[in-house]
């Protein structure tokens, strides 16, 4: 579709109506979607005010994944809090019955926490199989996530459970397809417990990410990003066409965060940059 021949009003985050006649849509797209940094992939590699003004002058929104001691620096700096841990384990997860008394306190306190800060979402982990098959460890961590959905309804807040790859970096993860992840929160059914797709770990398990963003897409609440093969730049050098991905993302009206997952081989500060511009269409 030629975005730049519409010519009706066009939503965008804020509610204000655009008239696409002067603001083509594609200017509404890239408005919408917000985008950030997860600060783990660039910790070792930049200090945190020199991270925090980069993320600033290249024009980023916010930060995923960053400890507490750095929230006030990043709030200060006009930036937001896409995404946090929400509890401790990504082995020990929700799958196990024998967790959730534990995963309940720590989400608890963080949405607590978390809602002091404009944090937007908490992250949650299903752990690993372990000798639990998949059937059972659907039922068990429904059953966890539906003790803390009430509390994130009232914090406003979003708890997202996120798809990894049991193939290479998790080895044993059981919400590792996109299927597994849908009929958890479809049973839950609640508006703020969601899924994280993260596009790296998908195209390992999965691949076929348009489609399988357009057709699950009302399950997704925040993305993630690297190149793959090796979680690096997605740029040219990595399998993945990023440019289509976002496309995809954009086409189904999503106005949360991207947040970019990848640990730059290169000068991150011109990475960030690169990565930007590419998901910003």
């Amino acid at each position: 579709m030629d975005h730049g021949k519409v010519s009706t009003a066009v939503p965008i985050s804020s509610g204000l109506q655009l008239d696409s006649t002067f603001f083509p849509l594609e200017c509404a797209i890239k408005m919408a979607i917000k985008h950030s940094i997860s600060w783990w992939c660039f910790e070792e590699i930049l200090q945190p005010a020199k991270l925090i003004h980069a993320a600033v002058d290249i024009g980023y929104d916010g930060f995923d994944l960053v400890p507490v001691e750095h929230w006030p620096a990043i709030r200060d700096a006009g930036l937001e809090l896409a995404a946090v841990n929400g509890h401790d384990s990504l082995e020990e997860g929700l799958n196990r019955a024998d967790n959730h008394d534990q995963i309940e306190r720590q989400i608890i306190a963080k949405l607590d926490t978390a809602s002091r800060h404009g944090v937007h979402h908490l992250i949650c982990f299903s752990g690993n199989r372990g000798d639990t098959d998949d059937r059972e460890g659907i039922d068990v961590t429904v059953a966890g996530l539906e003790r803390v959905a009430g509390a994130a309804e009232q914090a406003g807040i979003t708890l997202v459970l996120e798809l990894l790859n049991s193939k290479i970096d998790h080895p044993d993860y059981q919400c590792d397809r996109t299927a597994w992840g849908v009929e958890v929160i479809t049973r839950i059914d609640s508006p703020c417990v969601k899924l994280l797709y993260d596009i790296y770990h998908m195209q390992i398990m999965e691949g076929d990410l348009v489609r399988t963003i357009r057709e699950n897409h009302a399950h997704f609440a925040h993305y993630h990003t690297g190149g793959n093969p090796g979680r690096n730049e997605i740029d040219t050098h990595q399998e993945i066409y990023y440019p289509a991905v976002v496309h995809a993302i954009a086409d189904t009206g999503y106005d949360d965060y991207i947040g970019q997952e990848f640990i730059p081989l290169g000068d991150p500060v011109a990475a960030l940059r690169e990565a930007l511009a590419i998901c910003r269409l």
